[in-house]
């Protein structure tokens, strides 16, 4: 699968032409990754994980920071503990059961805004 970016997405389109993606904004050298979808025909297949593997590359590429704002990207950071340098701070310094909690947050916050 071919990954690719414009300014604000970095997507990939799958065999049946629908798109998972990474929705981000880079200020202040900090790139914020805001929102990340896959189909739901296509969870589970590590999609998402690869979108995001992409987004630390960009990242380094360009010398930023992350901001692990949407639920999955904290995840991410939850599961992959020796990419938390790329990390801005708080989210550095935090334990994985801050990381966890905060987790949880947006979880639950995303899914009160899905039932608006």
């Amino acid at each position: 699968m071919e990954v690719k970016h414009t300014s604000t997405v970095i997507y990939t389109v799958l065999p049946d032409n629908s798109k998972a993606f990474i929705r981000y904004k880079v200020e202040n050298n900090i790139m914020k990754l805001l929102e990340t979808y896959t189909p739901p025909q296509h969870r589970g297949k590590g999609i998402a994980g690869m979108l995001m593997d992409y987004a630390i590359e960009m990242a380094r590429k360009n010398g930023y920071l992350v901001e692990p704002i949407c639920s999955y990207s904290i995840y991410y950071f939850i599961k992959h503990k020796e990419l938390r340098d790329i990390l801005a701070e708080p989210y550095r310094s935090m334990s994985d059961e801050e990381l966890k909690k905060l987790f949880e947050k947006r979880l639950e916050e995303e899914k009160s805004k899905e039932g608006e």
